[in-house]
C-alpha cells in the first residue's frame, strides 16, 4: 500500500504557489472529499478507512483558509472554492475523481461538475440546499446567526489548533465565511441537468436542507438517486457506518 500523506503541497490556484494542507491514503482510483464550513480533512475521519478498505486512494484536501491551509483571499465565494478544487484535481490528483461533498463540500462538488465534468467520476451530495429555498429554518446554520460567545469561542479554538494564521485570523474567516452563508449558493437546480455524472444526494431526516429540496435537486439531475438517513446535518460523524455502506455500494456501481 502506498505510504499515507500528510503535508502542504502547492497549487496554483487562487495564488500562484497557494500552500494548502492535504491528507491522502490508500491505494486504487481516487476519491476526493470536500469538506463544509469550519472544518478541515479530520471531519472525514469516520469514512476514510472504510473507502481505503474498499479499495479506494482518498484525498482531502484542506480549502484555503481551513484546518491547516493558511488564508489567502479577502472573500470567500463557492466559485472560488470550486476553481480551487478544479486546480487541485488537475495539479495534484491528476485527473478526474469521485467526488464526495459534504455542506459546504457539496455546493464546491456541483460547481465543479457542472463546470469540468470531465473531472468528476461518481458525485456525491451529503446534507446541502443549493439556493435559499431550500434551506431549512430552525437548525444549525440559524444557530450560527444568532451564535453566542461561547460558540464562537469552540470554533475559534479548533481553527487555532491547526492554522498556521494563528487564533487572531479566526474572527476574519468567521466574518467571510457567515458572509458568505448569507448570500450563497442561489443556484437554479434547472442549471443542475447539465451533470452527467452518476449522482447520489444524501441527506438526515433533520438536516440543514428540506427534504422536498434534496428530492427536486435528484429530480434535476438524470439518474441521480436520494438517500434520507435518520440523523442531523452530522450523519457522517453520527452514524458512520450506515453513510459509509451507502457511499462503498454507490461507488462501486
Amino acid at each position: 500500500m502506498s505510504p499515507s500523506v500528510r503535508e502542504y503541497t502547492t497549487i496554483s490556484h487562487p495564488e500562484p504557489n497557494t500552500r494548502i494542507w492535504h491528507e491522502i491514503d490508500g491505494d486504487g482510483r481516487p476519491v476526493v472529499l470536500l469538506h463544509g464550513a469550519f472544518s478541515g480533512a479530520s471531519s472525514w475521519g469516520g469514512q476514510v478507512p472504510a473507502l481505503v478498505e474498499a479499495g479506494w486512494r482518498v484525498f482531502c484536501p484542506e480549502r484555503h483558509g481551513h484546518g491547516h491551509s493558511p488564508d489567502v483571499t479577502a472573500e470567500f465565494h463557492y466559485a472560488d472554492m470550486a476553481d480551487e478544487t478544479i486546480t487541485y484535481l488537475d495539479e495534484v490528483v491528476g485527473g478526474p475523481a469521485e467526488l464526495i461533498g459534504w455542506s459546504d463540500g457539496a455546493v464546491v462538488a456541483v460547481l465543479v461538475a457542472l463546470r469540468r465534468p470531465d473531472l468528476v467520476g461518481h458525485l456525491v451530495l451529503i446534507g446541502q440546499y443549493f439556493n435559499s429555498y431550500g434551506r431549512a429554518t430552525g437548525g444549525m446554520l440559524d444557530a450560527l446567526e444568532t451564535a453566542d460567545q461561547d460558540t464562537v469561542d469552540f470554533f475559534a479554538a479548533e481553527y487555532a489548533s491547526e492554522s498556521p494564521d494563528g487564533a487572531d485570523h479566526f474572527p476574519i474567516v468567521w466574518d467571510k465565511t457567515m458572509a458568505m452563508i448569507r448570500s450563497e449558493p442561489e443556484i437554479d437546480l434547472a442549471d443542475l441537468s447539465a451533470i452527467s455524472a452518476p449522482t447520489l444526494v444524501m441527506q438526515g431526516d433533520r438536516d440543514e436542507v428540506t427534504l422536498d429540496h434534496s428530492v427536486n435537486v435528484a429530480a434535476a439531475i438524470t439518474g441521480a438517486r436520494l438517500c434520507v438517513i435518520p440523523g442531523s446535518h452530522l450523519i457522517p460523524i453520527e452514524v458512520p457506518q450506515t453513510v459509509n455502506s451507502v457511499l462503498v455500494q454507490f461507488l462501486q456501481d
